[in-house]
């Protein structure tokens, strides 16, 4: 009698990115430890100029979740800008060569072999010394006997000749679920990638070696994940797989948080760049632009500049009404124009619940404020509400 599939074998037989044993889940959930508590600001611009996203940051009331999570996937990275001008660096985060085998996301190992990682520390080559086996190179970097022999060509369990540079991710070429071509830089570290139709994103992150939140980070966008395949992952969309340098000075300004913990304004210090506010704070060169317009894409951001990092003051398409603010330019205060939306005034001033800080007082309502549209959101003209948690509008 023949047996059934089990779910794991048909992932597997649909995907090789699924074909993983519990070492490497292990091993993918270490290189993304540093973005557990990631505090990052998220913003990313939506289908058109006009159309602007911030995801939230940490949420301490899930009243709402499920409307913003839906805005969210709808506006989020449609736009990752590639080939920007950025200012000069001083300090390299890339791809390097290490002396020793002891990278933070393979524990304790002692393997003493020369190592070279990606941008984000991940280990993608190591070369043996006398000693090694493929049995202890696979454990220390928490890979299974059979990927290691997949990736490098050899048999499983195969004799290692000192001096063997071994392949920690997937050999070079197109896979199920990421089929388009790569460039690589002189140590062999894939560095962009244009995105075939059917790609998944589970395809791309397992052939480069890389978490999604690198991934996200390296296009300076809030995250990478979505349904469909249709914003992020889009057939002919040229992604980065890596950072640039950036000086080692950068983002230690000083910032500006509204009261849902955004961050909204940084002032910038020696050695920042549109790279280095890109990747702490995700929003693109082409962003900052449009939020600062002193700025130029071809020349350093002077130390001292302040730097918006929300549209504010700038309007965009369904959130063109007028609003107050403290005086830090935090936003207290919005009034409503005709075809204002929730979702459009959110994403201009960076409030991640626009619903909680208008909560009515009596009633069960989710808020007080009208609306023209509410299957749309559209608010109705002429309303002042509040854009402030620690200043809410109660009625």
């Amino acid at each position: 009698m023949s047996k059934d599939p089990s779910l794991a074998d048909l992932l597997a037989a649909a995907d090789p990115a699924h074909m993983i044993t519990h070492e490497e889940l292990e091993r993918s959930r270490d290189r993304s430890l540093s973005f557990v508590n990631s505090d990052v600001t998220h913003i990313a611009v939506g289908g058109s100029v006009q159309d602007f996203h911030r995801s939230p940051a940490k949420r301490h009331w899930k009243r709402f979740a499920a409307a913003g999570l839906a805005a969210a996937a709808v506006a989020a990275c449609v736009l990752v800008v590639s080939g920007l001008v950025t200012g000069p660096v001083n300090t390299a985060a890339v791809p390097t060569v290490t002396a020793k085998a002891t990278p933070s996301d393979v524990g304790k190992s002692s393997l003493t072999g020369p190592t070279v990682k990606d941008s984000f520390g991940n280990v993608d080559y190591y070369t043996t010394v006398s000693g090694d086996t493929s049995a202890g190179v696979a454990a220390a970097f928490r890979i299974s006997q059979e990927k290691l022999a997949e990736f490098n060509g050899i048999e499983r369990g195969s004799a290692l000749a000192a001096n063997t540079k071994l392949r920690l991710i997937p050999a070079p070429g197109p896979i199920k679920g990421a089929k388009g071509t790569a460039t690589v830089d002189d140590n062999g570290i894939p560095t962009s990638y244009v995105i075939e139709p059917e790609d998944t994103l589970d395809g791309i992150t397992y052939r480069f070696g890389i978490t999604g939140e690198q991934l996200a980070e390296a296009n300076k966008v809030p995250y990478a994940y979505e349904k469909g395949n249709t914003y992020f992952v889009r057939a002919g969309n040229r992604i980065q797989l890596q950072k640039n340098p950036v000086d080692s000075r950068s983002g230690t300004g000083t910032a500006i948080n509204n009261s849902f913990g955004q961050t909204i304004f940084y002032t910038t210090v020696d050695g920042d760049s549109f790279d280095s506010l890109g990747y702490k704070f995700r929003s693109t060169t082409a962003q900052l632009l449009q939020y600062n317009p002193s700025l130029s894409a071809d020349k350093p951001i002077p130390a001292g500049t302040r730097v918006r990092l929300m549209p504010g003051e700038f309007k965009i398409d369904g959130a063109q009404g007028t609003f107050t603010s403290d005086p830090d330019g935090v936003p207290l205060t919005y009034t409503t124009a005709p075809g204002d939306t929730e979702r459009q005034i959110s994403f201009r001033f960076s409030v991640t619940d626009l619903r909680w800080a208008n909560r009515p007082l009596t009633g069960t309502e989710a808020v007080w404020y009208a609306f023209t549209d509410l299957p749309t959101g559209e608010l109705a003209p002429g309303q002042t509400i509040s854009l402030a948690l620690n200043k809410p509008i109660h009625k």
